[in-house]
């Protein structure tokens, strides 16, 4: 069974929920401790939402030199899958696992909604489950979700398809190019701004559209 670690920090608020969308995608969910220095032999790692460290100084800038970050940075490298959901996006960015920066939203205010998304990338780890042009919808929930990059970056991005998924009908937040996610050069490392954890059951969620990510993780580490 493919054994999926969610890291924990301080103002971590969906570790839990990332947990559950990992059951019921069919793997062994794995407890990771922001203080810990080892990865527990987790065949992938999702960093989830919240405010990590309280968001002080900046989204994500604390979280990403927590101890357990300096095993996870080199492991992303050498092609550990990644997947970071908003806040977990920021600090990846911070990382500098992936490109680009997550700024304050562009009308100032913290959102949320039911977001329809387009995947465009369905070739990464955590998007296999897709259909390239797919439409979705899942929860968006955030206060720093503008994602912004140099000119010469975003052009690179969308020429090598590693936008994985753009905003639909509005954009929540003033992203550039309705930009929802992005991947790095390998494809195993995957930050998305919406929280499609929270979409993983009928009863709870919107929709059950955010569970590919995870069954698209745990497919392809059973087949690996």
């Amino acid at each position: 069974m493919a054994r999926v670690g969610v890291i924990t920090f301080p103002g971590s608020l969906d570790d839990t929920d990332a947990r559950r969308a990992v059951r019921i995608a069919g793997g062994e969910p794995v407890a990771l401790w922001h203080a810990s220095t080892s990865l527990e032999g987790v065949d992938a790692v999702v960093l989830p939402g919240g405010f990590s460290y309280g968001d002080y100084l900046r989204a994500g800038a604390i979280a990403r030199f927590a101890p357990l970050m300096a095993e996870l940075i080199p492991a992303a490298q050498a092609g550990l899958p990644v997947l970071g959901i908003c806040n977990g996006f920021q600090v990846l960015a911070e990382a500098h696992l992936l490109p680009g920066a997550l700024m304050p939203n562009a009308g100032g205010h913290f959102v949320c909604r039911d977001q329809r998304l387009r995947v465009e990338n369905a070739r990464t780890a955590w998007t296999s489950d897709y259909a390239e042009g797919q439409e979705i919808v899942i929860p968006l929930k955030n206060m720093d979700g503008r994602y912004t990059a140099s000119a010469e970056t975003i052009a690179e991005l969308e020429a090598e398809g590693r936008i994985i998924a753009r905003y639909m009908d509005v954009n929540p937040n003033g992203s550039l190019n309705d930009i929802a996610g992005v991947t790095n050069e390998a494809g195993n490392v995957v930050g998305l701004m919406p929280h499609p954890e929270h979409a993983v059951e009928s009863l709870t969620g919107p929709t059950t559209d955010g569970l590919g990510f995870f069954t698209s993780i745990v497919k392809g580490l059973i087949n690996v």
